[in-house]
């Protein structure tokens, strides 16, 4: 349902200004899918329209009683903004007022969007700096939202978008063999990044959390942070996280669409079999959630590696084994796959080991 209303509000923002009759607004929806009670316009001898019978009629019924709806001041308010306006002008902005008053705009808040051609008068609601307010209104709002956009909402100014990241690419050579053959269709999808992961303007981060999902120290705590307030009040409606798997939420005030949540393994006491495991696991689940939510960039810390005690040059070949194994499945859903490291020897530890798991040609592979 959520998705949906976010669907329709970015219809909203996309009608031109210029939009016929409410008899043709009633009939594009209808092309949708989407099915409004009955509609009456002044003059009209019908009202236009068909019951509802969508999941929107739970929605449309539940707009707020105190609300009275008169289409006649909303036209008065918009007229002394913006001038006269012809008849067939007048029962276009009815069409859109109907539309936005069901989905639960008010009136003044409405004609001001209508005014501007967007849906920006919402945006006094979103406050990303405080934990007021409901989040699942303010994740749906940004999520509607263009990349342009939503620049607005970031807490950060200073953000990296995907074009200033550059490409790795495979060179031929190496000290070790390949276990893998080449693939020219993962070329230009693999990322070293040196740098902070909240200044990434991507369709995903990955945060190495912990299994409350409610905040913590090292790259964790930098995401919260930048997030804002909102962050975790999504995460704590998660009901926490287990060790390998992952959870998707709003970027909130990041410039990354979204955050993926994944607690990885502790290994101070020694590396094992189920410790490799549930490692590859972070990284398989976290890319997992990103293809399901239509993801294309997704960027990935070091997980484990910090204070879970992983040994950096161990886990840096499980994360390129499952990278490499999950893009050769599903390389048309991925564009990008950041590895954001912030120690020049971690940099160093996937630059050797790259070729290994991406080679430029199989010259010297084990088969």
């Amino acid at each position: 349902m959520a998705l949906q209303m976010s669907a329709l509000f970015s219809y909203v923002r996309a009608l031109p200004r210029t939009t016929g009759p409410l008899s043709r607004v009633c009939a594009d929806f209808q092309r949708a899918s989407v099915k409004f009670k009955h509609i009456v316009v002044p003059g009209s001898p019908r009202p236009i329209g068909k019951p509802a019978t969508s999941l929107l009629r739970g929605h449309i019924n539940a707009t707020r009683r105190g609300e009275k709806f008169s289409t006649t001041i909303a036209l008065r308010e918009y007229s002394q903004v913006n001038g006269s306006s012809s008849s067939r002008e007048r029962r276009g902005w009815l069409g859109k007022i109907a539309l936005g008053t069901a989905l639960g705009v008010s009136t003044v808040a409405l004609v001001q969007s209508l005014h501007t051609g967007t849906l920006a008068a919402m945006a006094h609601k979103v406050d990303l700096n405080s934990a007021k307010g409901d989040w699942k209104e303010t994740k749906d709002f940004l999520l509607s939202l263009s990349v342009k956009d939503r620049r607005q909402y970031y807490r950060t100014s200073d953000f990296v978008s995907l074009d200033n990241i550059p490409v790795w690419t495979p060179t031929a050579g190496g000290s070790e063999p390949s276990q893998y053959q080449r693939n020219e269709k993962l070329d230009q999808k693999i990322s070293v990044y040196t740098g902070d992961i909240t200044k990434l303007e991507i369709d995903a981060i990955v945060n190495a959390a912990n299994n409350t999902l409610l905040g913590g120290g090292g790259v964790d705590g930098a995401i919260h942070n930048a997030a804002g307030p909102q962050l975790k009040k999504e995460c704590a409606s998660l009901n926490g996280c287990e060790t390998g798997e992952a959870k998707i939420t709003c970027g909130y005030g990041l410039p990354a669409k979204y955050v993926i949540h994944t607690v990885g393994p502790i290994a101070k006491g020694g590396v094992g079999e189920g410790q490799r495991k549930a490692l590859r696991s972070c990284y398989k689940n976290s890319l997992k959630a990103a293809t399901e939510n239509a993801a294309r960039s997704v960027a990935f810390p070091c997980i484990s590696t910090g204070i879970y005690g992983y040994p950096p040059e161990q886990a840096v070949h499980e994360a390129l084994a499952t990278v490499r194994e999950y893009l050769e499945a599903h390389h048309d859903k991925l564009d990008r796959v950041i590895f954001c490291v912030f120690l020049p020897t971690d940099k160093e530890l996937y630059l050797q080991n790259l070729p290994l798991y991406f080679p430029a040609a199989c010259v010297r592979c084990k088969h």
